[in-house]
């Protein structure tokens, strides 16, 4: 799983500051949205079929990130499997569009509206009269209260996760009859549409005991196009199958496997014909890539004896071979044959893999740099700001997304992504890429240039000095090799050179000898555990003059720790880590890289705030005035004297933020919501605790024959439309409408 995943697991269930100061309150007041909501960046790509074109029956092999500890949405250890399954197999009033938008599931809700709002809120639900349970039971006003009564907070029995929304409801009544729900509000409460989806059944809801127990490992009644058939954590499967009492329009599939494979070895599955579908990672899209062009062109070998390998490396292989030295004669032919197979190997799953086809979007999620101002440098908002106008956004979107042939437009909310209802770009409360002013920002914060520097005493822990000479990247008496290493802001990543190196825009034929040099990579992975040169070595010096005009005050340097995953599928956000380091390096700022563990990354460094700068992703939400403020909320003192942050990992946050998600909240006119959401995120902006980069990329592995799924975007998945194309039927070539 790759970092940027492991936070989204996190988000998706789980000291105080300076204000924005004079600077920050001028530039609001001029400041405007250079674009409103419009359109998504990205289209989704899912192979959209008509119903009539998609066989009846099969089984759709989805790979996942993990079998889920709970299918209880609601609890702490929910994660993006347990969310998936219960999309299709609860109810949902409302799910999202193509634009991130809510809207009515007439599956289960004929209707629902604000009836009254003096003296208090009122929602109607007007349920479809055919919903019913899998136990043959109505879904009605029932199920409705024991989800408010076990979500409330109000009985700390239930071991709930979040009860935002539900906290705010007075009372549930049945309605006319008994397919009316009606809902009143004790405080008015903009994001109505965010409850009861999903919804469970009052056999789940009702008792803290069914409610913390019951749901985690099976889910017996279920209300929804398929029904848990199995959670095998031997084989880490869930298989749902086809409800029989679905009465809406029925699923095109048998069953879905959800099955848990690791992001790395994905391809390989892929090739085995273990998956049908799989989110994956840049380097498997390549991979894919590849093998399309080379299955172009059949007359070229795939791979195999005679492939277009390194001549130099072949020959010299050949005369350590065939050379008088036998003991080294038969390490190199042993060597050798591992390689070939290797390579051989490598070459049998490319074959496999023309069968599959990259269907790639964004995803409702952006990755941001995080700046931790809880203590250090980075606790002055001067120095916050001097970070963010550093940095070239354009440019490291640009690094991401361009490769990839998705559109490298920075994100400029924090709340919301283009072609969702509350999205505006809202950058301009910072401002953008400005060396200069970042300098002007760090000297009024009395960083000054040659200023004279503390060397750290044998064995002390902390932060680093940075002499003229260059620093070590790790000091030798903690022991150990941290990761730790120094990137000049020139420096390039050997595997982005070589990436470079092996490009070709043009198609001209380059395929196999590109293909070879993959396979050699491949064999040399197998042979080594890994890619070598991705990091230097413990004790590398920085380049030199690298320390000119490094900035320094009160004796240290301006030296700031920027912590990253270790694991597999990390490769993209070490990249763009290299790229801010060179940015800051040009206005002063250095930067001491650490990698860490995977999952150790959020526990250990960024909620326990063990960091000064990190790179991790949020997903954006169709209602950012309850999803959102816990992220952006100010810190605040907890009764055992510890500081409550919520999610707000960079422990920045002001009384004006609060105050304006508050007022988001409670007002039930959409405009002005959406305007006092616009506000707030412009505040956040100006006070430079993150900064949005990139909307992250979705890139699925599909088999070419299944329709409908593949790389969503904002829209909720539609299961029961799921499935294998008949034979000659071509899925449409333009993306589903979000109907």
């Amino acid at each position: 799983m790759s970092h940027d995943d492991v936070g989204l697991r996190a988000v998706m269930r789980s000291v105080a500051f300076l204000t924005a100061g004079a600077l920050a309150v001028s530039m609001l007041a001029g400041c405007s949205s250079k674009h409103p909501a419009g359109r998504p960046l990205a289209d989704q790509d899912i192979a959209a079929a008509d119903r009539s074109l998609v066989a009846d029956g099969g089984t759709l092999h989805w790979a996942v990130d993990s079998v889920p500890e709970t299918l209880n949405t609601f609890q702490a250890d929910a994660d993006a499997t347990t969310s998936r399954v219960a999309q299709a197999v609860l109810p949902s009033m409302y799910r999202l569009d193509a634009n991130g938008r809510p809207q009515v599931n007439p599956d289960y809700l004929e209707k629902a509206e604000v009836v009254e709002t003096e003296p208090k809120q009122v929602v109607l639900y007007k349920l479809n009269q055919q919903a019913v349970w899998s136990d043959g039971r109505e879904i009605g006003a029932a199920d409705f209260a024991a989800q408010w009564r076990a979500l409330s907070g109000k009985d700390t029995a239930y071991w709930t996760a979040r009860n935002a929304g539900y906290d705010r409801i007075e009372k549930i009544q049945r309605g006319a009859d008994d397919l009316e729900v009606k809902v009143t509000f004790e405080r008015p409460y903009a994001d109505w549409k965010s409850l009861f989806s999903p919804l469970y059944p009052k056999d789940v809801m009702g008792t803290p005991d069914s409610f913390n127990d019951s749901a985690r490992k099976k889910l017996k009644i279920t209300a929804g196009p398929f029904a848990v058939k199995k959670v095998d954590r031997k084989d880490d499967e869930v298989t749902l199958a086809r409800n029989p009492r679905w009465w809406g329009r029925p699923a095109k599939l048998d069953e879905i496997v959800l099955r848990a494979v690791p992001r790395d070895k994905r391809a390989t599955e892929l090739a085995a014909g273990k998956l049908d579908l799989a989110e994956i990672d840049p380097e498997s899209v390549k991979r894919i890539t590849v093998a399309a062009k080379a299955g172009r062109r059949s007359a070229t070998p795939l791979m195999g004896p005679g492939s277009d390998l390194d001549a130099a490396d072949s020959l010299r292989s050949w005369a350590v071979a065939n050379g008088s030295d036998e003991e080294a004669a038969e390490e190199e032919t042993t060597a050798r044959e591992k390689q070939q197979k290797a390579i051989t190997e490598y070459g049998r799953q490319q074959q496999a893999l023309r069968g599959f086809e990259v269907r790639r979007s964004l995803e409702p999620a952006y990755t941001q740099l995080a700046l931790n101002g809880a203590d250090g440098p980075l606790a002055d908002e001067r120095v916050r700001r001097a970070v963010a106008r550093a940095l070239d956004r354009e440019a490291l979107a640009d690094v991401v997304l361009t490769p990839l042939g998705l559109p490298a437009v920075p994100v400029g909310s924090h709340l919301a992504l283009s072609g969702q209802a509350a999205y505006a770009d809202n950058s301009g409360a910072l401002g953008g890429r400005d060396p200069e002013e970042a300098q002007a920002l760090l000297a009024d914060a009395g960083w000054v240039k040659g200023g004279p520097i503390t060397e750290k005493k044998k064995g002390e822990k902390g932060e680093k000095a940075a002499g003229a000479e260059g620093r070590k990247a790790e000091d030798e008496s903690e022991g150990g090799d941290d990761g730790t290493y120094i990137v000049g802001e020139d420096d390039k990543a050997p595997r982005e050179a070589d990436r470079e190196k092996k490009k070709d825009p043009k198609g001209s034929g380059e395929g196999a000898k590109h293909l070879a040099q993959d396979g050699q990579q491949y064999a040399n992975k197998l042979k080594q555990g890994g890619a070598p040169g991705a990091y230097a070595p413990r004790g590398t010096a920085a380049p030199a003059g690298a320390a000119a005009g490094a900035l320094a005050k009160d004796g240290k340097a301006l030296t700031l720790r920027f912590v990253l995953p270790s694991g597999p599928g990390s490769q993209t956000l070490r990249t763009v880590a290299d790229r801010i380091s060179g940015m800051l390096r040009k206005v002063g700022i250095r930067t001491e890289i650490s990698k860490v563990d995977d999952e150790s990354y959020f526990k250990d460094h960024i909620a326990s705030g063990q960091y000064d700068l990190a790179l991790y992703s949020w997903p954006t939400s169709a209602f950012p005035a309850t999803d959102a403020r816990p992220i952006f909320a100010k810190p605040v003192p907890a009764a055992d004297g510890s500081l409550n942050v919520e999610q707000n990992y960079t422990r920045v946050g002001t009384d004006q933020v609060d105050q304006l998600f508050e007022q988001a909240m409670a007002t039930l006119d959409e405009n002005e919501s959406r305007g006092l959401i616009r506000k707030a995120d412009s505040r956040i902006w100006a006070a430079a605790g993150s900064i949005p980069l990139y909307q992250r990329p979705q890139l699925t592995a599909a088999k070419k024959n299944v329709a409908n799924a593949g790389a969503f975007g904002f829209q909720t998945p539609v299961y029961e439309d799921m499935g294998f194309l008949k034979k000659g039927a071509k899925a449409s070539a333009s993306p589903a409408s979000g109907d």
